[in-house]
């Protein structure tokens, strides 16, 4: 029965993780509304989340590795005129080190917010911001993305730190304010979510292979990380589409409704 529930939550995080509509928000209302605490474990968080992990970085593998290349050759020759990779690069690192440092600073204090309608909240601001840019279409390459751009953007990500409120739909909201085409905004917004993520892992790695109860677990955890891969693929495949055909409207109602629910149900 414990392999189900396993499975189940890696479904909801494979569905939700690429979706925005925040993962961590729905695993926090499947948790409080079946009362359980079987997916407490930080471990359980780990896997999934490298099931997704995986599943973005192979939809993005060429990008990346197009990137890198340039990158590396940038380096090595030593050219004068910074390469359009690296550049890029420099900005994707200026985007994420506000939700870092935030993160650190603010970790402890983050962690310890378990209020119900606080995540409610979380859920309206990310239905809102949803909302203003639902017809927003930019004409920005990512090569024409500002510096003062990767700032904004960054910023708008730290604010995703907050349990509940969507990191892809929030930086996808950045990138669309900043007029970028939905196909850039899509690229950028899951370039980020890469390193963020391999962050979160290392910070992990340590507790989870010193975990005592890994060993009885192997089957669980294997299950819902092919689980959460998959559906994670799938997910932004279907996901990528309607962003694409503007249909950011059907994510911002979904999340209204999640809050509605939220308060109707734990009032």
């Amino acid at each position: 029965m414990n392999i189900i529930k396993y499975i189940i939550l890696a479904i909801i995080q494979g569905i939700t993780e690429p979706l925005p509509i925040s993962s961590s928000g729905h695993i926090i209302l499947f948790k409080a509304i079946f009362n359980t605490t079987i997916f407490n474990s930080l471990n359980y968080e780990i896997i999934t989340n490298f099931g997704s992990f995986v599943a973005i970085f192979l939809l993005f593998f060429k990008d990346i590795k197009q990137i890198t290349k340039e990158l590396i050759m940038y380096l090595l020759h030593h050219k004068n005129n910074k390469s359009d990779s690296f550049i890029l690069c420099c900005k994707i690192i200026i985007s994420i080190l506000p939700v870092g440092i935030i993160g650190f600073v603010f970790k402890d204090k983050i962690e310890s917010i378990n209020n119900i309608y606080y995540l409610a909240l979380a859920f309206l601001f990310t239905s809102g911001t949803l909302f203003i840019v639902r017809n927003i279409n930019g004409s920005k390459s990512i090569q024409e993305l500002s510096w003062i751009h990767s700032i904004i953007i960054g910023l708008f990500q730290a604010v995703t730190i907050m349990p509940g409120i969507s990191r892809s739909g929030t930086v996808l909201v950045a990138c669309l304010l900043c007029k970028l085409k939905k196909e850039d905004a899509l690229k950028y917004t899951f370039l980020l979510y890469l390193p963020v993520s391999i962050a979160a892992l290392i910070l992990g790695l340590k507790d989870f292979i010193s975990s005592p109860n890994i060993d009885t677990l192997y089957i669980p955890y294997i299950l819902s990380f092919i689980t959460a891969f998959f559906v994670t693929y799938i997910s932004y495949k279907w996901m990528a589409k309607l962003v694409l055909k503007g249909k950011l409207m059907y994510f911002a109602i979904y999340c209204l409704f999640i809050a509605t629910f939220i308060i109707i149900y734990f009032h």
